[in-house]
């Protein structure tokens, strides 16, 4: 120790690494870590990596083979801000995952096995700036309201999915969305779709690789990008019937039609009912006379 106190070159050295070492001793097994991040990317863990320190701010696990991620362990990490689990095997059921990490900001689940996303699946993330799910071939479903508390979304990506379909007010009430990936998915471009289409024209945000946004269904439509495609689907769907609005016309029509030749059977018999009435009480009043 020096007069002033203060500790010498070898004392530093000595405190840094017992520092060094008991940072390597926290360290889940396989995984590098520095000062509030642990990396565990391509280790082919099976399993969420235990004994993770808790004021771990950043963990990576990309490019492994889990496929569960434990709500209650994920909840000790309650630090913790980004989140990067691309690459592995993740299934279908992340309903209330993350609710113990609700200062997350970052979140990558690209290149996994998710089938849907519900409301419960990211409601507790009200931090949440980026979101990545894209390239998830066996996503066929976002509920209509499944960000509806994620306001502070900026970035979201569902490229390369398996999504045909997505409601206009799922992103258009996001505030302060800007940047919004959509290329390589099977969109369905019928009527149902023509409000999305027609948000995506007028917004303000920013669509990355925009020469892959296309119509996959139907055949007359494929492969047409979507800012094309609007103004025929409004020429399709405001002046053109389908097959089945023909159905509803027609049994209309046959509706009507009962309905008045019913109307007419029944005045008919209405007025043959009056007559025979009339008849005989002026039968009746000649026979009184009589």
């Amino acid at each position: 120790m020096s007069p002033s106190g203060r500790p010498q070159p070898l004392s530093l050295m000595f405190l840094l690494g017992m520092g060094m070492a008991s940072e390597r001793i926290n360290c889940p097994s396989r995984c590098s870590c520095q000062y509030l991040e642990v990396n565990c990317t391509g280790q082919q863990l099976q399993e969420f990596p235990a004994a993770i320190p808790l004021d771990t701010r950043q963990l990576i696990l990309a490019a492994n083979n889990v496929s569960y991620l434990p709500a209650v362990e994920l909840s000790f990490l309650a630090d913790l801000v980004y989140l990067d689990c691309r690459k592995n095997l993740l299934g279908d059921d992340l309903d209330f995952t993350f609710i113990g990490v609700a200062k997350l900001v970052y979140l990558d689940l690209s290149f996994n096995n998710l089938t849907q996303v519900t409301f419960s699946t990211f409601s507790h993330l009200l931090s949440l700036v980026v979101l990545k799910i894209s390239d998830n071939p066996n996503l066929v479903a976002i509920e209509k309201d499944a960000f509806a508390n994620n306001t502070w979304l900026r970035h979201l990506d569902v490229s390369r999915t398996g999504l045909t379909f997505l409601d206009t007010s799922t992103v258009q009430d996001l505030p302060n969305l800007r940047f919004l990936g959509l290329s390589d998915n099977l969109w369905h471009c019928n009527c149902s779709f023509l409000d999305f289409i027609a948000w995506m024209t007028e917004s303000n945000v920013h669509f990355p690789d925009a020469d892959n946004i296309t119509c996959y269904t139907p055949e007359g439509l494929r492969a047409l990008k979507m800012p094309a495609v609007e103004a025929q689907l409004h020429f399709n769907c405001l002046t053109q019937l389908y097959k089945q609005d023909y159905i509803f016309l027609c049994l209309i029509g046959f509706c009507i039609f009962f309905a008045g030749t019913m109307a007419a059977w029944l005045a008919g018999i209405c007025a043959v009912i009056y007559e025979v009435r009339t008849s005989k009480g002026e039968e009746e009043e000649e026979e009184e006379e009589d």
